[in-house]
């Protein structure tokens, strides 16, 4: 793995569970690091979970060369708070940055008290202005949503090209960011055919625009439940299954991609089923078959067989996140094998 693009590894991921903290989490990316793994990745969820940006600034203070990477809505922080944010991340971990951008939603606006406005076009122009700023030279930009004229950083970055992934969860996110990314970030709660059929998306794009895959990163997030039999894992993740189908629209963005393992009901019936009934009945909903189709979970073999069919579908940079935190000594532990050919 290179220091510039973080072109391949394996990921440590965490963000999603609400009870650690973040004096907790900069711990376990401290033990990563130790264990191999080569990127620490924070989850700055829907839900509001903890804040990626101090997160990282606990994590880049904890670990030596581990790579740091986080997800950032666009419109949560304008263009220019988000350059600064990552140039001074950028330079308090020695150059370890990956930038991370996502599409601000309908449900994100609602939840944050914004107006909504067309997500792909805001995506696109954030993309844009950001690298500008990265310069650290006085730029101006004129976009339909982002505008600024003379504007710059006061300071100059550590690296004036911060690699940039998108998170891709929708047809038009992944040509964006085959288009202007650095990398994508692969959809979790998703099987190894969605991450074929995404990629050969993503391959078309860069092959129209001239642009190949050679310096092309491909992450994906990757829910992972180990534990000593293959029921006790899937036991153990089925809520993270079930948190994906919430929303209608999350599992119908999934099936757009090219998803094969939800049927074309399950979305909507899944929905419905917790809006009427509760997150029990939505639990009781999902059975085994469909929570090992959307993860890896099982026994460190069956994880380590699972991780190795995402990298055969194209992902070059898996990141792992325990379904539970029990679960990250033996995630710790299992890091050479699922590393695979990364090492």
């Amino acid at each position: 793995m290179t220091t510039e693009r973080f072109q391949s590894g394996l990921g440590f991921g965490l963000g999603y569970d609400p009870e650690a903290t973040v004096r907790e989490m900069a711990d376990s990316v401290a033990q990563a690091e130790a264990a191999g793994f080569s990127m620490g990745f924070f989850s700055e969820t829907f839900y509001t979970n903890r804040d990626s940006v101090s997160a990282l600034a606990a994590f880049a203070m904890r670990t030596q060369h581990l790579a740091l990477g986080a997800t950032q809505v666009v419109r949560l922080r304008s263009p220019l708070v988000m350059a600064q944010t990552a140039a001074t991340l950028d330079e308090l971990s020695g150059g370890r940055l990956v930038l991370v951008v996502g599409a601000a939603t309908d449900k994100h606006a609602v939840r944050n008290g914004i107006e909504p406005m067309k997500p792909s076009q805001i995506l696109r122009e954030y993309i844009e202005s950001i690298r500008l700023l990265l310069t650290g030279q006085p730029v101006t930009y004129e976009g339909q949503f982002v505008r600024f004229e003379n504007v710059g950083l006061n300071f100059t970055p550590v690296r004036s090209s911060i690699p940039i992934w998108v998170a891709g969860s929708s047809p038009l996110g992944l040509r964006i960011s085959a288009q202007l990314g650095d990398g994508i970030l692969l959809d979790a709660g998703t099987s190894p055919e969605y991450s074929a059929n995404a990629l050969a998306r993503i391959r078309e794009t860069r092959t129209e625009a001239d642009l190949g895959m050679a310096d092309y990163s491909v992450a994906q997030l990757i829910n992972t439940s180990i534990a000593s039999t293959r029921a006790e894992a899937l036991d153990a993740i089925r809520w993270e299954v079930a948190s994906k189908f919430k929303y209608a629209s999350t599992g119908r963005g999934k099936i757009a991609v090219g998803e094969t393992a939800i049927p074309s009901d399950a979305p909507d019936r899944l929905s419905a089923i917790y809006q009427s009934r509760g997150e029990q009945a939505l639990l009781d909903a999902i059975d085994d078959d469909f929570a090992a189709a959307l993860t890896a979970s099982g026994t460190e073999t069956d994880v380590a067989n699972r991780v190795q069919q995402y990298r055969d579908a194209g992902v070059n940079f898996p990141i792992l996140r325990a379904t539970a935190p029990h679960q990250i000594p033996e995630l710790l532990a299992g890091a050479a094998r699922f590393a695979g050919a990364a090492h």
